[in-house]
């Protein structure tokens, strides 16, 4: 039992805590590097043990919150609810392990320091998102997240990581606009948006609908740059020349998943589902969404860099979570939430294998991933665990996913998401098997050896952190009916909206 003391400082210090891992890392500089290790290994294990500690809080049925004006009428709220830990969860799990990996894969680069200085505020910005307990709060750190990540996609400072840089301020800029455009008036209409189970504009629905409509639209546009949503996707891609950490980040943990995460927050607890019926607008975002997962997926085929072929997989993936939603319904809603999860999980440790084969071997290219298996086993294993589990062939996660969208969509009666996910599934394995297959049966070129790792305490770092989470991406479908599975999570989550 968590005091009234206790209760305010748990989501503040969840987000504090790697404010000051950053400011540490900052000021010990780039020769202090034992330091700069233990400090963010400390700080990844203590942040994951606050948001098991306020998951626990959460079950027994209490809501921590933190509150403060920082505006006249505007404040700060940080609250935990049921959906506030599926995000945290991920981010604060894949994130230690995610540190593991990028010790490991930075040893002998330069300017690490300024590089985990600006990991650890993106963390922050992450939780403070997770976190956020309004519309105000929740625009703050999503806009803190796109100058906290700048820095990691530009880290090298090579021209093609500028230009990457560039086009990602471009579109989040741009994005941040219309998102603080849609805000600003909407709370000219209704006031201080909290998020609250339902939505909270349904007494505006008849009298304000014109307006309504267009700042979902508003919203939409400026939460689907992070979510990668056609034709908002195409920094996304390009940011692909940033290490391997970066990659992962960006498509599992950070910005992609921020904006999902935005999405269900808008349409859930924002507008409502019923409300967004009742405006006409759930057929469009649907129709957004399954055009964005098909789109993502032909573009994937035509792509010969390994990262971006995962690129455009992600933007076809993440949609299934904005489909989901805007199916509605408890299964297909469940199915979309799960995905926040199955994704970040199958897809980081795509990332991982990736940066593994580029750093080892230099392999970075579909053409040469010939006989990896014969050369990198284990890597090569977890790439093809994530890989089926992408199409959606059980026993990984991916499968759990696509059941309950499939089964949803079906219960209320929307049979042609099931032609989309089938479709979606046909051209994930048209991407991935040929992948697998030069990889376990063809055989590797003449004087082609095994992997060189730059050490030992290095190999165990990169090939384990692919190892935990290939692991993870099959025990979370194998366990999934486990009361405290994410599955069984967003079970939970659902029936408050469709009970």
């Amino acid at each position: 039992m968590t005091t009234p003391w206790l209760n305010q400082a748990l989501p503040l210090a969840v987000v504090l805590v790697s404010v000051v891992a950053a400011v540490i890392i900052f000021a010990a500089g780039e020769e202090r590097r034992l330091l700069r290790i233990v400090v963010n290994l400390v700080a990844a294990g203590i942040k994951f043990a606050l948001v098991v500690w306020i998951g626990l809080t959460v079950l027994a049925g209490n809501a921590p919150e933190f509150r403060y004006e920082i505006l006249p009428g505007q404040e700060l709220v940080l609250h935990a609810d049921a959906l506030s830990i599926l995000f945290a969860s991920l981010s604060a799990l894949l994130w230690l392990v995610t540190t593991i990996y990028a010790i490991a894969y930075l040893e002998r680069s330069p300017n690490r320091a300024r590089f985990f200085g600006f990991f650890s505020l993106c963390v922050t910005s992450t939780m403070g998102i997770s976190m956020a307990g309004n519309l105000f709060t929740f625009f703050l750190f999503y806009e803190l997240l796109t100058l906290t990540t700048w820095p990691l996609v530009v880290h090298s400072g090579t021209p093609q990581a500028l230009a990457a840089g560039r086009s990602y301020l471009r579109y989040t800029l741009t994005g941040g606009v219309l998102f603080l455009a849609g805000v600003l008036w909407l709370y000219g209409l209704a006031g201080s948006v909290e998020f609250t189970p339902g939505g909270t504009l349904s007494g505006l629905g008849e009298e304000y609908a014109i307006q309504l409509r267009v700042i979902f639209v508003l919203l939409v546009a400026g939460m689907g740059v992070k979510a990668a949503l056609v034709p908002l996707h195409g920094w996304l891609p390009v940011a692909m020349v940033a290490p391997a950490p970066v990659s992962a980040l960006l498509h599992a943990v950070a910005v992609v998943k921020a904006g999902a995460f935005a999405l269900i927050r808008l349409v859930e607890d924002v507008y409502g589902f019923e409300l967004m019926c009742e405006l006409g607008l759930q057929l469009p975002l649907m129709l957004l969404a399954a055009t964005t997962i098909v789109f993502g997926s032909v573009r994937a085929l035509q792509q010969s860099s390994i990262k971006r072929r995962l690129a455009y997989s992600t933007v076809s993936q993440v949609s299934y979570i904005v489909l989901g939603i805007a199916t509605g319904g408890l299964l297909a809603t469940a199915g979309g939430m799960v995905h926040l999860v199955n994704q970040g999980i199958m897809k980081i440790t795509l990332f991982f294998c990736a940066g593994v084969f580029g750093l080892a071997l230099g392999v970075n290219r579909v053409k040469e991933l010939d006989g990896m298996g014969y050369r990198a086993p284990w890597t090569s294993a977890c790439f093809s665990i994530a890989a089926i589990g992408m199409i959606g062939v059980p026993p990984v996660a991916g499968f759990v996913t696509k059941w309950y969208l499939g089964s949803g969509a079906l219960a209320v009666g929307q049979p042609w998401v099931v032609a989309v996910l089938i479709t979606s599934a046909l051209l994930n394995a048209m991407y991935f098997l040929p992948l697998l297959k030069r990889i376990w049966l063809v055989r590797p070129a003449p004087g082609a050896g095994p992997a060189e790792y730059l050490g030992r305490i290095e190999h165990v770092a990169l090939v384990g952190s692919a190892v935990v989470t290939a692991s993870l991406s099959v025990a979370i479908a194998l366990l999934a009916a486990h009361r405290l599975s994410p599955l069984s999570w967003v079970l939970r989550i659902a029936s408050e909206y469709f009970p």
